[in-house]
């Protein structure tokens, strides 16, 4: 039953979007906390602050913690700062290996890891496949309200059981540049800006009114793919595309078609340098042909490589454009402070046309460890203490925790790299917003299918019906018991 319900898992596990959502770590590390090298006071009383538990004595053991969050370094460092009796491993492993090193651990038997985290994508395969153990035999239902609801809900399995829970939250939105909103609409305050991204249409006028003036409203169209939809995939068993699903490919295609994009794909070295200033434009005609190839078959323009992009990309484009706006979660705080430039100080972020969120790492205890109490006050320690949470807002420079106190602590926090936003208050809002009755089990594979039914219309290498003809197609050879009305 376990090998049947890691499909979803593996699956979900090679998507790369989590890099920069945990903290960028690209490869297998590790690191450990020692009792010796540790200073502080009395690590009873801070156990017992720090973690909200009721226990009293030190601490004291060793706690191996499996990631792919390089984010957990820091907060095991500080753990066992608070705790000298406490030792901490952690390895942090490349997320495109991490459902695999888990899924041959845990099925092998292997006692010797104590926590383990997850991304949304793949938490519900691991609750199945019995990874994570019941966190309501410590209890974490005492808890519940003082996290982010949906935070709290994602962390839980199909029966309500809570398995793991998230130090952040990540709602989406638009990170856009005030300066160009206001040179071309003549306003920039996040209410009004959010505004010309209500509704598919409208954006596709806020695009060729941006092109216009000499701009592109996002780097790619992948901007947008957070907002593709809010329906359920699968309703009574049966597949269900509705007409929004239509317009969203609809939006794609446009936006494609009609340039009004810098074709910068997400994570490329263009993108990264569409936040500073103008970046060349890869139009639909370029991209379409036949790129040019060394002796060894790669590409000369590499736009993976930023040295190589930079010293070839005047042979391919001599237009360039300044973006308007990226389509990002609220981790994309991180993400654009550090690649912003001059252009800091800039900009806003605004709501987009529906709630919704990405990423996350929500950590757990593995159902085999034995040293389960100690990982709890891991956990614990890692969630819900507000002191650990006002720490890590400063330590990261801006994470949004899902502490509800904290957040509110800090509601009226001033972000100088987005003209002064108060972005906590603003992200605690669109958390609110989000709904998770839509979520199910077939998300992951049957949106990658829809994808690349997008990809196929956009570029022109399917007609609308023939690519739609083949995710019906992808989509019933991948769940044959699923009803499909073509």
């Amino acid at each position: 039953m376990k090998l049947k319900k890691l499909t979803a898992l593996l699956l979900a596990g090679i998507m790369t979007l989590s890099l920069a959502a945990c903290g960028g770590g690209s490869s297998d590390s590790s690191s450990s906390g020692d009792s010796s090298g540790s200073t502080g006071g009395s690590s009873s009383e801070s156990a017992g602050e720090a973690s909200g538990s009721e226990s009293s004595g030190e601490l004291s053991g060793k706690l191996t913690v499996w990631t792919l969050a390089a984010d957990l370094e820091q907060f095991a460092d500080k753990f066992a700062e608070e705790n000298p009796g406490v030792e901490m491993e952690v390895v942090v492993i490349a997320p495109g290996d991490y459902p695999t090193k888990v899924e041959t651990a845990l099925l092998g038997g292997d006692s010797s890891v104590d926590i383990i985290v997850g991304e949304p994508k793949m938490l519900q395969s691991m609750y199945e496949a019995e990874f994570f153990a019941n966190l309501d035999d410590f209890g974490a239902k005492d808890y519940e309200g003082q996290i982010v609801d949906y935070v709290w809900q994602v962390g839980q399995d199909n029966e309500g059981i809570q398995r793991a829970i998230s130090y952040q939250i990540t709602p989406i939105g638009f990170f856009y540049r005030r300066d160009i909103a206001e040179k071309v609409f003549g306003y920039s305050d996040p209410e009004s800006v959010g505004k010309l991204f209500a509704d598919y249409d409208t954006i596709i006028e806020t695009g060729r009114t941006l092109k216009n003036a000499g701009y592109r409203v996002f780097a790619s169209d992948a901007e947008t793919q957070h907002f593709k939809g809010q329906s359920s995939w699968v309703v009574d068993g049966a597949l269900n595309v509705d007409q929004q699903r239509f317009d969203f490919m609809d939006l794609a295609a446009q936006l494609y078609q009609e340039d009004l994009t810098a074709y910068a794909s997400q994570w490329t070295a263009p993108w990264y340098q569409a936040m500073s200033g103008p970046v060349p434009i890869l139009n639909a005609e370029i991209q379409g042909g036949v790129w040019d190839t060394d002796e060894n078959g790669d590409p000369l323009l590499n736009v993976w490589d930023e040295e190589n992009f930079n010293a070839n990309v005047e042979n391919y484009s001599s237009e360039t454009a300044e973006v308007f706006a990226f389509g990002l979660p609220a981790w994309g705080v991180l993400t654009l402070r550090d690649n912003v430039g001059e252009t800091s100080g800039l900009w806003g972020v605004c709501s987009g046309p529906s709630y919704g969120y990405d990423g996350g790492t929500y950590i757990g205890i593995s159902d085999l460890s034995e040293n389960k109490e100690l990982a709890w006050e891991f956990v614990k320690f890692c969630t819900l203490n507000e002191e650990v949470a006002d720490w890590w807002i400063e330590a990261s420079q801006g994470d949004t925790v899902s502490l509800i106190s904290a957040l509110e602590k800090h509601a009226e926090d001033e972000n100088e790299t987005y003209g002064g936003q108060k972005l906590y208050k603003f992200w605690l809002e669109q958390a609110e917003g989000i709904n998770l009755s839509n979520v199910t089990e077939y998300d992951t594979a049957i949106d990658a299918a829809w994808s690349n039914a997008i990809t196929a219309v956009k570029t022109g290498e399917k007609s609308k019906e023939d690519a739609v003809a083949g995710f019906y197609d992808e989509v019933a050879a991948t769940y044959p018991d699923l009803e499909i009305t073509r």
